[in-house]
């Protein structure tokens, strides 16, 4: 009888942190089991998924594309067609010259990073990140061998990186910056003016600039609706048709290069993935025809609407929001006055007790930095008004 032994897990696998969204998202899910056909079904303000799905032109397109068959692999860099109804939204919706050629279409966002990360960094390499961040960009850096360093970003600085902190915290290993605009879990921008300055000093110093910019299309500020890439073609755009294009689960995104990268990601988009997928990429050609574009408009008026329902109700019940969020769909709130009226430590804690005692999932701020996260918790407002309503009633319920 043959003896069974457990594989040695590379360092890397040791390296990555669980993720504690969906290890809070695994037990709302169990607590909202027990709580089917009560009063009180659980609602759901821990996931950042928009709630409305694909539009209906989307939605044909992909059946079009299985009905035809145009579901075999595509080429690494993605359809022609699609990077030039990209290259053409970037024309029309920022006033961006942005050449087809130096679009790649990825599985998603995660693989865009994934790339761009293996193509850029090397082991021993540091990139400076803002804490709070999203915390799988920071195991992106991790999985190529290099090291994310968080500094610290208050709410005076819209918790993002300043030049002024890029600059006094760059060293000989620091290769450059992976920045997110609007940013997951605040919702928040950088300053336009901040950003070209902290290009600048990247720039000066032979580094790398990534951007992440999947939450772009939902900017709700004119200030702050521009693309990173208009500060120069040495900036890396990461974009996804997840968040503004409501396409989640299709797997679907893009990465701006410079032009002298696009083969060096395409050599190994090849190995690494072949191509994203063949009917997300025909289906996503309806993004931008003008009736989608119409409709996703509109959703992002309702994201906006119920962001200002949403956060100044949270202040009303001792979770205040620091900095209003100016896209994307979060409500970064201090817990610290909310736990204290709960009697429970921390925003961890609070979670559960939100869980349980409201039926409200919500997401603590363990993962999303090392510096002061633990008293936040972030909220989602991708959900109907409806459902935020009825939330904020039994939030009040339980914490008045």
């Amino acid at each position: 009888m043959s003896r069974v032994t457990t594989p040695r897990i590379a360092r890397r696998a040791e390296r990555i942190a669980p993720f504690y969204v969906m290890e809070v998202a695994k037990a709302a899910s169990d607590l909202a089991r027990e709580a089917a056909g009560s009063a009180q079904p659980m609602i759901f303000l821990n996931i950042g998924e928009p709630d409305f799905t694909a539009p209906p032109r989307v939605q044909a397109a992909a059946e079009r594309a299985t009905r035809d068959g145009r579901t075999q692999y595509t080429p690494a860099l993605g359809l022609d067609a699609l990077r030039e109804r990209i290259s053409g939204w970037y024309a029309e919706r920022f006033g961006l010259d942005v050449p087809a050629r130096r679009i790649v279409v990825t599985a998603g966002a995660s693989a865009a990073l994934q790339l761009a990360c293996l193509a850029l960094v090397d082991a021993g390499d540091e990139i400076l990140m803002p804490d709070p961040s999203y915390p799988c960009n920071r195991h992106f850096v991790s999985a190529a061998e290099g090291t994310a360093r968080l500094i610290p970003s208050s709410a005076a600085e819209r918790f993002q990186l300043s030049a002024a902190q890029v600059e006094a915290h760059w060293g000989p290993a620091t290769r450059g910056v992976l920045l997110a605009s609007p940013s997951n879990p605040t919702g928040t921008s950088i300053e336009p003016a901040e950003l070209r300055r902290i290009v600048e000093v990247v720039r000066a110093r032979g580094g790398i600039t990534l951007i992440d910019e999947i939450y772009l299309g939902l900017s709700y500020e004119e200030r702050f609706g521009h693309s990173a890439l208009a500060l120069g073609e040495d900036v890396i755009s990461i974009n996804s048709f997840s968040k503004y294009f409501n396409m989640t689960g299709w797997r679907l995104g893009w990465l701006v290069l410079p032009e002298a990268l696009v083969p060096v990601v395409e050599r190994l988009a090849q190995n690494l993935f072949i191509c994203a997928s063949a009917v997300a990429q025909q289906a996503a050609l309806a993004c931008f025809e003008p009736e989608s574009l119409a409709e996703y408009e509109r959703r992002r008026a309702a994201f906006r609407a119920r962001r200002d329902f949403f956060v100044p109700a949270l202040g009303r019940l001792g979770l205040s929001v620091p900095v209003m969020p100016d896209g994307a769909f979060y409500a970064w709130a201090d817990a610290s006055e909310a736990a204290r009226r709960l009697g429970v430590n921390g925003s961890w804690d609070l979670s559960f007790a939100l869980m349980r005692q409201a039926r409200v999932a919500v997401t603590p701020g363990r993962d999303f930095g090392d510096a002061d996260t633990a008293r936040f918790v972030r909220f989602s407002t991708a959900a109907s008004m409806e459902h935020l309503r009825e939330a904020v009633a039994r939030l009040e319920a339980v914490l008045r």
